[in-house]
């Protein structure tokens, strides 16, 4: 009975050992899943996507990082699924090892299943059948994505004088400026956004017209647009016409009659260079090179187109140089024997006549003075004062010399300006008359005179000596006290 009872306990004890080892689970039958979800392309980090597993385990969401962790996920082979509300769901394949840890990358692509076309664009400018005063057109439109997804236009031109299809694709500003226009031509144009995932979207067909190329407009004169000096044309009743774009800074324009063009200024990074245009602003053509236009300050040189010749004069420094409007040949004409600076000339190559006016780096010590083309000195107009000096224009007679002097002497480094008057010169009677008369206003300047082609009057620009005001031309009948507005917002005038 006593043997009986031992084998009995002996075989209890073993039943609970082996009970034991199969309820135990080790250790090593767990691990660690640890990941990060970035948005395809952008490998931006993306927050609260939902993360979860097949066979299932614990579902965590990602932090600010796009990182996630799930621990003490039981050893295996797991699909494991990133979830998040406007991107596609992606699962990537996991093996879980016991007592390690696993990882894996998410890149998200964006959910397009519901995503809406942009709105047709709204063609803003030109205008509805509007008449363009220039042979340059500012194309602008409107269009709008419901999830702000980026877009891409295209613009098609079209015209009713050729069969030509102008396309301008792969936009992504709303604007587009383009020149040369036809002149009297009737245009065409539609414009057409992509979202590059929907069907793209096209606008009406908007039309416009450009004026005839104008025949009379005598006056010229720059007005800014933008951050850009732009030359317009106008005749005597105002009408206007645009000649340069507004894309690139042009100024100071002399038409010349015999030629029947118009040359200006344009910048050309940190330099500009000499152009000649058509007077409907066609054949734009860049006559200097090599030696180009240059002086203490490149809004205050001015240059030289005598009648009857086919020679343009500049000033580069102490140097004055011609050069034929091809742009073949340069030949320097006059070197200033002090080191002064050449900053504006007015020629007569029929008398002989050289009109300079000449400054130092700071645009003052001014001297107007003529020279033959030898180089000779043979009149001095104005030396030995104070103050700035602009303008310089030359009569048909080429016996009187126009040009502006603030007579208070002020100077500044601003090159500031507080009571500018126009001033002519008789070279025969060597008498001066001042021309701004008793009717200019206060606390302004008259500037950059030129006279008429009759020379009875003096076309100019007047503008308050605070140097940021509107600038303004106005003509005055020489010797009689009454001003006449021509033109508002603007300046450099011309009057051939």
């Amino acid at each position: 009975m006593e043997r009986f009872l031992n084998v009995k306990l002996i075989g209890v004890v073993l039943i609970l050992l082996f009970s034991c080892n199969e309820d135990k689970i080790s250790e090593n039958e767990f691990g660690t899943l640890k990941g990060q979800v970035v948005a395809s392309g952008t490998n931006e980090p993306l927050a609260d996507v939902k993360i979860s597993t097949d066979p299932v385990s614990s579902t965590v969401f990602t932090d600010d990082q796009g990182r996630f962790t799930i621990n003490d996920i039981a050893v295996g082979d797991y699909s494991v699924q990133a979830k998040k509300d406007g991107y596609l769901a992606d699962f990537e394949p996991a093996t879980i090892n016991g007592n390690a840890t696993s990882n894996v990358v998410f890149e998200l692509l964006v959910s397009t299943a519901n995503n809406r076309p942009p709105s047709a664009p709204v063609l803003l400018s030109p205008e509805e059948n509007e008449v363009l005063p220039s042979i340059e057109a500012v194309f602008s439109w409107t269009s709008v994505d419901p999830e702000g997804d980026p877009l891409e236009y295209t613009l098609e031109l079209r015209n009713d004088q050729n069969n030509d299809v102008l396309l301008f694709e792969e936009l992504t500003d709303t604007t587009l400026t383009y020149s040369p226009l036809m002149l009297g031509a009737k245009y065409f144009w539609q414009v057409t956004a992509s979202d590059d995932i929907n069907d793209p979207v096209i606008s009406p067909i908007g039309t416009f017209e450009v004026m005839e190329a104008p025949v009379d407009n005598r006056f010229l004169f720059v007005r800014k647009i933008g951050e850009n000096n732009v030359i317009f044309s106008a005749d005597e009743e105002g009408n206007e016409f645009q000649l340069t774009s507004q894309e690139v800074n042009s100024y100071r324009p002399r038409r010349h009659v015999a030629g029947n063009k118009i040359a200006y200024l344009q910048s050309n990074g940190a330099d500009v260079d000499i152009f000649t245009m058509n007077r409907d602003g066609s054949e734009k053509f860049q006559v200097t090179s090599t030696f180009k236009p240059n002086g203490f300050n490149l809004n205050e040189i001015n240059f030289s187109w005598p009648a009857d010749t086919d020679r343009i004069y500049f000033p580069q420094f102490d140097k004055l140089y011609r050069i034929t409007t091809n742009g073949q040949s340069v030949q320097l004409v006059y070197q200033t024997p002090d080191g002064s600076l050449i900053s504006e000339v007015a020629v007569s190559e029929n008398t002989n006549l050289i009109v300079l006016k000449t400054n130092n780096l700071d645009g003052y010590d001014v001297e107007i003075f003529t020279i033959d083309f030898n180089g000779n000195v043979q009149d001095t107009i104005l030396s030995g004062v104070d103050g700035a000096v602009s303008g310089l224009s030359l009569s048909v007679t080429n016996q009187q010399i126009l040009y502006a002097y603030d007579v208070t002497g002020f100077e500044a480094a601003t090159y500031r300006r507080l009571d500018s008057r126009m001033f002519i010169y008789d070279m025969v009677a060597g008498t001066t008359i001042d021309v701004s008369g008793d009717e200019k206003p206060g606390g302004t300047n008259d500037l950059e005179p030129i006279f008429s082609p009759n020379e009875a009057f003096v076309i100019f620009t007047n503008t308050s000596n605070d140097g940021i005001s509107q600038r303004n031309v106005y003509s005055i009948e020489i010797l009689e006290d009454s001003r006449d507005l021509l033109f508002e917002n603007a300046f450099m005038p011309d009057w051939e």
